[in-house]
């Protein structure tokens, strides 16, 4: 099967991550990483770091696939940034795959996310754009995720959750079924959430009741 180029948009412990699920998906050619000027030269999972951000013109007009591989917890300002002066330069964005993940034929899922090793989509999700869904995440049927959001290793979102874009959900957290979390949310690893959240809140305590 011929691979398309792809440039990651990044090259820290996430870009990592982006690669191994690159690797299993198989559709893909790492064409280029670009990283931090302190980073260019070194290399990431045997990939060099071969551009800076001031490189991306000249790689949109080799290629027209990139992903963004930078990391999110407290923010997701980094990734919406680069996300979108990517998208200004005229790249096109592919939802990335691990091949260990499930993501149901009756779900949706939106340009530039990774669903990561053995992340679960189920039937009638919906998944905005540039989403990280980590490893073994679990979005349940008919949860709805806004673009820029992190759901991180082993969180459990229920049936009809809808979470707020830009938001990020620890590992291990599990959302009750059918609560709204508004934008920019922040949910610590390992909490119960078990009422509504509004915009902007950040839950770190033992529980949320």
């Amino acid at each position: 099967m011929e691979t398309q180029g792809l440039v990651l948009i990044g090259a820290g412990g996430h870009c990592r991550s982006c690669i191994d699920a690159i690797e299993s998906e198989g559709r893909w050619r790492i064409a280029a990483i670009v990283g931090q000027a302190a980073q260019w030269g070194g290399s990431i999972s045997g990939y060099p770091i071969d551009a800076v951000d001031a490189d991306l013109p000249a790689l949109r007009q080799r290629f027209s696939y990139a992903l963004v591989t930078v990391g999110q917890i407290d923010s997701a300002a980094l990734r919406i940034r680069l996300y979108q002066d990517a998208l200004a330069l005229g790249f096109s964005f592919p939802v990335v795959k691990a091949s260990s993940a499930y993501v149901s034929a009756h779900a949706s899922v939106g340009a530039g996310t990774l669903v990561g090793h053995g992340a679960i989509v189920n039937a009638g999700a919906t998944i905005g754009e540039n989403c990280i869904i980590n490893s073994r995440a679990l979005i349940e049927h008919d949860a709805t995720i806004g673009s820029h959001c992190h759901v991180s290793t082993g969180a459990i979102l229920n049936g009809h959750v809808h979470l707020g874009e830009g938001s990020f959900i620890g590992s291990g957290a599990v959302i009750r079924e059918s609560l709204q979390l508004g934008e920019q949310c922040f949910v610590a690893m390992g909490i119960r959430v078990s009422d509504a959240v509004p915009a902007l809140s950040r839950i770190s305590g033992r529980t949320q009741p």
